[in-house]
Formats: structure tokens, sequence, C-alpha cells
């Protein structure tokens, strides 16, 4: 007794697809009761019409012919077992992706469209109730990334009175937005968001902060983690240091500095910044003579506090985690992947992100824009250096370049009045909450725009020449400039993949990591308990990325809250009578659910940590291992009724 539900998806499968023609012909498969077509199956009035049917006709079976099974399996799930049935007694046939969007022509169409849904039938007849588990949950929480993601969401978390652990591999909080001066379109002091909340967490006392550590190990599934963090030594005690500066005057050792973005020098004691957090000093053991076999002690000699701890070494750190919220942002593009701006290569071509530590009062000019020396008479920003870029391989629009050279523009012209300020763009996105009125108003500050980005940069005595083509007027130009700001874009951070397969979070075509569903479940990922907060799921503004990390710590507080979780019973099984224990599988699992038993020579899975992905079966020599709700005689007999 099966009931077929064929969906229009208003035009995106009707215009396609006879849709009416599907629904008459799927009323007429062995052990169909009743098919209907309709709008929209997914509205409330559709996912009444499948309840309504449950009950009037005693429907044990349900399919619906419609979208990707990834986009509203879990919601057609929710509506058979909200009319009483198992909710593994329904199957999806996709109709959208599979079959209208891919084909024009409108017979053949609706012919494939009878075929996926005879195959769904098919696999329906034979679909067994499943049953969930359920398993407690470790109420505390992981936040990995001290950025302004991770400081928003493990305040969340922690105000919600659960244990946060935040880890953060940089020796300070903070993250890029530490080395912003002021935010669009306000132009608020930046520090003034920042360094609130960077006091606020290492205040807090739920919250435990880890910098200077890396998480490098994750065992477990959701609402029992055990992950292992590595605490790389400071080499100054924590408690004891007193910030007071008497290191950094003695130490003998100057190298760029990497938050100044190398425009200025730093010591191999440093504090990273004034505000830093904690706000203790560190020793850089790579650039430190006493760690290159020197005999060197001058920090120790002159520190009164005797906080230098020259023999500190690592330390792992096993905790118990329920949810893990991952924050760990962006990396901005490297410049020098487009070399005919010459970046690197003149001292005239810098970054925005170089700019912004030239502006910041504590940077390393003190808060002016100089060019070998001398104010900048001519500047031009170029845009999109790094983002829409096939040559460069990212396609994407980074989302803030836009904003963020608007930003810089009226800065400086509010800066050096009689300064010639020009912009470079394709288009302008200005998106977001006053947006378009700040890029307005930057133009009506006398910020000029050109529109075509430039092709090439060369040096001209102590100027460089910008050339390029003004897609407006469709005249090539030349035009020299004192001052060449390339607003670089935001890519994934290097570590993106391998960190990725630590935590088995899968990455999107652009290199970051996929959410869920982009609409229904924009913050969670693959692995249950594992949501995904700021840039490290993509480009977006602060003001996106608070947002986001309050929506992930409200979904990773769920389980906290709720102490138990649901698993999924779409997990292997092993055939321990035709099991030959050669443990080919074990290799193979990704998630670490298959173990040798040496007492019964056989593979065992543990259910509780199978995601059903399928790689064992598809790999067992002796057809032991099989797919709960995707077992053989399912899968044949769908291929059966494709081919007959």
């Amino acid at each position: 007794m099966i009931g077929v539900y064929v969906c229009h998806c208003g035009i995106n499968i009707a215009s396609t697809v006879d849709v009416k023609a599907v629904a008459e012909y799927a009323s007429t498969l062995p052990g169909v009761t009743i098919a209907r077509d309709y709008q929209y199956m997914c509205s409330d009035p559709g996912q009444e019409l499948i309840k309504k049917d449950i009950k009037e006709y005693g429907l044990k079976r349900v399919v619906v012919a419609s979208c990707s099974p990834r986009m509203h399996e879990i919601t057609f799930r929710g509506v058979v077992e909200d009319a009483g049935l198992n909710p593994y007694c329904f199957e999806m046939a996709n109709l959208r992706e599979h079959c209208s969007w891919v084909h024009m022509d409108r017979e053949k169409a609706t012919e494939k469209a009878k075929d996926l849904v005879r195959s769904a039938v098919a696999k329906a007849l034979l679909l067994a109730p499943l049953e969930r588990r359920e398993v407690g949950v470790t109420p505390s929480a992981l936040v990995i990334g001290g950025g302004v993601a991770g400081l928003e969401a493990a305040l969340d978390i922690a105000d919600a009175g659960f244990r946060t652990y935040l880890v953060e591999r940089e020796p300070t909080l903070g993250g890029h937005a530490a080395q912003i001066g002021r935010l669009f379109p306000t132009m608020d002091d930046a520090s003034c968001l920042v360094v609130p909340k960077m006091m606020a967490v290492r205040e807090h006392p739920n919250i435990e902060v880890m910098t200077d550590s890396e998480v490098v190990e994750v065992e477990g599934y959701i609402g029992n983690f055990e992950i292992t963090v590595l605490r790389h030594p400071r080499y100054v005690d924590l408690e004891r240091c007193t910030a007071c500066g008497k290191c950094t005057e003695v130490c003998p050792v100057e190298v760029p500095d990497e938050f100044n973005r190398n425009l200025g020098m730093r010591k191999a004691i440093y504090l990273p910044f004034s505000a830093a957090i904690p706000p203790t000093y560190r020793i850089d053991p790579e650039n430190c003579l006493h760690f290159k076999g020197e005999s060197c002690s001058a920090c120790v000699d002159v520190c009164g506090e005797d906080a230098i701890r020259l023999d500190e070494s690592e330390e792992k750190i096993k905790l118990d985690i329920g949810t893990i919220v991952l924050a760990t942002g962006y990396e901005p593009f490297d410049a020098r992947l487009k070399p005919e701006f010459g970046y690197g290569k003149y001292e005239n071509v810098v970054t925005g992100l170089d700019l912004e530590r030239m502006l910041a009062k504590d940077g390393p000019t003190g808060g002016k824009v100089l060019v070998k020396g001398k104010e900048p008479e001519k500047i031009a920003f170029i845009q999109c250096v790094g983002s829409r870029d096939k040559q460069v391989g990212n396609e994407y629009c980074s989302r803030v370049c836009c904003m963020y050279t608007a930003k810089q523009a009226r800065i400086l012209r509010e800066m050096y009045p009689d300064a010639v300020v020009k912009v470079f763009f394709m288009d302008v996105r200005a998106f977001g909450k006053g947006y378009e009125e700040f890029w307005e108003e930057t133009q009506r500050s006398g910020v000029l725009y050109v529109r075509g980005n430039p092709s090439e940069i060369y040096r001209k005595g102590d100027r460089v020449v910008v050339r390029g083509e003004d897609t407006l007027l469709g005249e090539p130009y030349e035009e020299e400039f004192d001052l060449v700001v390339l607003a670089t874009g935001l890519v994934p951070r290097a570590d993106t993949r391998e960190f990725g397969n630590l935590l088995k979070v899968s990455r999107s075509a652009d290199g970051f990591y996929l959410e869920a569903h982009p609409k229904l479940r924009p913050v969670d990922t693959a692995t249950d308990g594992v949501y995904l907060a700021g840039c490290c799921q993509g480009p977006k503004d602060i003001t996106d990325t608070i947002s986001q990390a309050n929506g992930t710590a409200v979904k990773a507080c769920i389980p906290l809250f709720i102490g138990k979780v649901a698993i999924e019973p779409t997990t292997s099984m092993i055939d321990s009578l035709i099991c030959s224990g050669c443990r080919v599988c074990e290799g193979i699992c990704a998630y670490g659910a298959l173990k040798f038993d040496p007492e019964a020579g056989v593979m065992t899975v543990n259910e509780v940590l199978c995601k059903g992905c399928g790689s064992c079966a598809s790999a067992c020599p002796s057809s032991a291992i099989s797919m709960k709700h995707f077992m053989d005689k399912q899968i044949f007999a769908q291929i059966e009724a494709i081919v007959s």
C-alpha cells in the first residue's frame, strides 16, 4: 500500500516533465494505492495531503518524486513520522536535478521521470522500518578559532551555561579583525568591537582559552567527542609575566613583524600587539638565539618576575566534548600570484590589509601612509584581486573588498584632501545595510571610480604606471600613481583540506568548508555535532560573521541542552557467517567505525560512529557487509525496474 506524490516544483519540474502523466502512470504500478501530483509537495498543504492519505488509505510506504533528497528528504521523513509511519518507510525520487534540469525534450524527460518513479516504487516495496538509537551528551563545547566568529560563538555557548574550550593556534585571540583599524559603514574603531570581546572571553568563568594550541586528533561522535589538543610552549609564564617589556628591550634579535604584515620589525621575544589576549610575551623559538644553540640569556637575566621558561615543552591535553564549532577563518589572497601587478616587487604596491596596518595608530608607520618617505599625491585602488578570477581558480566574490576599498579611499581623502584617489573596478557590490549609501558618500567625498580593471603595473621612476582599459569609454589608459592598493580577496586557509579530513568535514568547489544544506542547514556539516561559523564556510563581512556565529552557537547548544542525541540508523551491518576477517574494510573506513574482533575472527561495526557512507560494503571481497536502507536486494530491485 504505497502512496506516490509527484511535485511540480513550480516550473522547475513541470516545465520539462508532464507531471500529471507521471502521476497517472505511477497509479498503475504494483503496490501503489494512490498517486497524486501537487504544485509544491514541500509546502504545508502538500505535507498535509500526504498525512491525510496515510490515515485515510492506510498507506504503509510513501514515495515523493520531487527535488534532491539533500533538499527535503528530512522534511518528508518528518511528515510520514507525524502520520504514524516509520520515517524509513519513505523513499524519494529526484525528478528535478536528475531529470527536468538536465533535459530539454519534454517527451523524453517525461519517460525518464516515469522510470525514476518506477525505480523508487520498486525499492519502497522492500523498505524495512529502522529504529533510531539515542546516546548521552557531554555538556561541553569546543570552539576552534579565536577570531570574531570564534569569540562570539564561545561567549554565546558559555552564557548558556556550558563549559567551553576555545582553541587558537596563534599566540593571541582576535584573528584578522585585530589587524583592522575602522569598520564600514559606521567607521567605528574596530578595536572597540574586538578587544571587549577578547576580554569577555578571557574573563568568562565557563571559557578556557588555549592559545598557541591546535587540535591534532578527533575521535568519537556527536555528544561524545574525544579531542586531543597540542599546546605549544610559549616559554613565558602566563601567570608571572607582567608585560613590562624589559625583555624586548634587551633582546638582540629583530625579525619582520607578521602582525604588521612584515612592514615593521619585532624582537624574538615579543607581545603580538598592544591589546593582545593573553597580555603576555612569548618567545619565537625559530628566531631566538637560545634555541639556535647560542648562549643568549638576555631576557632571563633582565626579567625580575622570573617568568621566562626556556625549558618549557609541548603538552598534549585530552578533552571530552559534546559539540564542536569550527571557526578557523580565512587567509588574505597572496597578491604575488598576480605578478602583473608587481606586489612584492614594487614598494609602491601594497594590499588592502597592508594599508590597514599603515593606517593603524599602533601600526608600523604610526598611522601615516608614506611612500619612500613622502605622502602620496596620487593613489589607485584595484578591486577584485584574487576574486572573481578564473585564472587563479577563485570564481567567487569575496564580498568585503568593494566596501573596505570604499572605506580606505575615504580615509585617505580625509588624510590627504589634495590627493587624487581613484578606484578601478569591474562593478561594485554594496549588498549590506547602509552599504550603498556608504559607497555613494565615498564618491561624493571626491573618490573617482573608473570601470575596468587594470591589466598591468610597471615602474616609472619613483612612481608606478597602471595600464588598462576604461570599459565605459572603450579607451585604453596609462596613468602614473605614487601608491597602488590591491583589494585582495579572501581564500581558504592553507590547512583547510588537512583539518577538514581530521574533522570529517567536506569542502565545496571554492575550497571553503561545505555546509550540510545551503538554505535549510547553513551552519551544520555532514558530520553530526560539528558546526561552521565565519569565513571558514565562505567569505563574509563582520556583521554576517557575528550573525552566523550566533546561529551556530544556538545549534551547538541544542544537543547540550537536550542531553541526548539520536543516531542515524542507516549504518552498515556485517554478516558474521560470511565475514572472513580480512580487515580490508577497517583501513577504508574514514570514521573508525569498524573494528576487528580477535576472538570471533570477524569485523564489528560501531553503529554510533558509522555514517553509512558505504565504502566498506563496496570494498568487502566476500560481500559480507551491507547497508541498512540500501540493501543489495533493494538496489537490485531499483536497477531491474529501470532496465525492464
